[in-house]
């Protein structure tokens, strides 16, 4: 029987260390797809889509296709310059469900200037209980702590609602460079743009489009990386272009409505063989659409066999 893969029963793909293609890969997968389908969906070679899964099932987001048989394979570690490792996320929720309440209980009732001196000083617990602190100058106290480390930071990153206390975070590198503090970073509503963008502009396009699209971070904080995706897209190289419209089967032109490609990024669009008819749709719905992919699209064997497909390039404003 073909293996259709499935992500693994309660795995939550916020707390493993996913690429984007990894993570594109897994939002596709339901169980219902077989390699060649996934491998059409996602262009790629039989033997790419295999070392991906492969991935994926060493990450434990994916059940093997043998689980009888396949070896016990642990999580791989999150990329982090913080020294202690991310916990289970149950866990966490529960320490942190701990430190708020002792934060609310004992220590929100004292001063500002008491909390400020306290918390750059403070051990455990209460220097965990002090990352729930509403005002920024407490939480630069803490940033400030010699005892501070990315169990705290990501509590900051999480559960803080100032701008200010999050560009504070947000100036220190060896924080925001541990994938748990952004993965919280992108579920914080008062995630400042300054700071996002200053995040995330040197990312992939197609990590960029990824956050625009998630559906565990705030609108304002899509429409931010909406807004980036465009800023930089025509500021990338050909190569990274086409890859971010093949790998999302051109669901991104949506985003990029009145933006163009140049020639070096049309000649890698027009070198491939197209199987995908939804990747044909969007491009033929994108009015950007230079000429010569227009033509090269309506050259391809699945369109001369799909007569709703040929209507649709014939229309578009570039077909000549």
């Amino acid at each position: 029987m073909t293996w259709k893969p499935r992500p693994r029963a309660g795995a939550d793909a916020l707390n493993l260390p996913l690429d984007a293609r990894q993570g594109y890969l897994l939002s596709r997968l339901d169980g219902t797809l077989d390699l060649p389908t996934l491998a059409a969906l996602m262009n790629l070679e039989g033997s790419a889509l295999a070392a991906l899964l492969d991935q994926l099932v060493a990450l434990g987001a994916v059940d093997p296709e043998f689980p009888e048989v396949a070896p016990k394979l642990e999580p791989a570690a999150p990329e982090s310059t913080a020294s202690e490792p991310e916990e289970d996320a149950p866990q966490a929720a529960a320490k942190a469900a701990t430190h708020r309440k002792l934060f609310e209980l004992q220590l929100h009732s004292r001063s500002v200037d008491e909390r400020v001196a306290q918390a750059g000083v403070a051990v455990e617990p209460e220097l965990s209980a002090y990352c729930f602190d509403p005002t920024s100058e407490v939480i630069r106290a803490v940033l400030d702590n010699p005892r501070v480390g990315g169990v705290h930071a990501r509590l900051i990153a999480a559960h803080h609602r100032t701008t200010a206390g999050l560009e504070a975070l947000g100036a220190r590198t060896a924080f925001t460079n541990d994938g748990g503090v952004r993965r919280a970073l992108l579920q914080n509503p008062l995630l400042p743009v300054g700071l996002y963008r200053r995040l995330w502009s040197t990312k992939r396009l197609l990590d960029q489009y990824l956050v625009a699209t998630s559906r565990e971070s705030p609108e304002q904080i899509r429409a931010m990386a909406r807004d980036l995706l465009r800023s930089c897209f025509n500021q990338r190289t050909g190569e990274e272009r086409a890859e971010l419209i093949l790998t999302t089967e051109g669901r991104c032109l949506a985003s990029l409505v009145g933006l163009t490609v140049d020639g070096h990024t049309t000649a890698l669009l027009c070198r491939r063989t197209y199987t995908s008819t939804l990747l044909i749709q969007n491009i033929a719905r994108w009015s950007a659409a230079p000429p010569q992919l227009i033509a090269h699209l309506r050259r391809q064997d699945v369109v001369k066999r799909n007569q709703p497909l040929r209507q649709l390039l014939e229309r578009h404003p570039n077909a000549s």
